[in-house]
């Protein structure tokens, strides 16, 4: 994977850049200007993030994988140590299908019935392979969807839900956050070290 260097993607125009970010040249972004990203954060080849007016935030420790969309006018936040599996599509807008009104955005919006709503993943939460994730979602903490569900409603902090219509499968353990304490504490131990030499 062709990945661009610390300058390029500072040249790039992010509203925001953290450390340690590898991106892919084959990745795509509209409204660059909207979208923030934090540190160690890897995106993948033929991802698309297009920031409407309420922009993307892309917390730390987060791996956007192949082919993936984050796409709509609203806001989508991803929080800390998140993984978006290859193939997600995450809208923060969606038209009217009920034949109402017209569809897609060639068509001037007074024909339209688009919502948007803000999604909101949260922290330590994975989304499977071809997972679809639609306007005003939120995922709570520790949330984990199975591959290929329709995430339409907003879901339960450390549980697993899978399928279309999503359901819930059972509770999701939490030994991850133990983890994450050890992770912070050896980068503290790290940079002390680094910063004595």
């Amino acid at each position: 994977m062709s990945i661009y260097s610390e300058k390029e993607l500072r040249e790039l125009g992010f509203a925001k850049l953290g450390e340690n970010i590898r991106i892919s040249k084959k990745a795509s972004f509209y409204g660059i200007e909207r979208i923030s990203i934090g540190s160690n954060v890897r995106i993948d080849d033929f991802c698309v993030l297009s920031a409407g007016k309420g922009g993307i935030e892309i917390g730390s420790y987060i791996h956007i994988a192949v082919y993936t969309s984050l796409i709509g006018g609203g806001k989508i936040a991803l929080s800390d140590f998140c993984n978006i599996s290859s193939r997600v599509s995450i809208y923060s807008s969606n038209d009217d299908y009920s034949g109402e009104f017209m569809t897609n955005p060639m068509v001037p919006e007074e024909y339209t019935n688009v919502t948007t709503d803000s999604v909101v993943v949260g922290k330590h939460t994975i989304i499977g392979s071809g997972s679809i994730v639609l306007p005003g979602v939120v995922l709570g903490e520790g949330v984990a969807i199975g591959a290929l569900s329709l995430v339409s409603k907003s879901c339960e902090a450390y549980s697993i839900y899978a399928g279309n219509p999503l359901k819930l499968i059972k509770v999701r353990k939490k030994q991850l956050i133990d983890l994450e304490v050890k992770l912070h504490h050896s980068q503290n131990d790290l940079t002390d070290s680094n910063a004595k030499q």
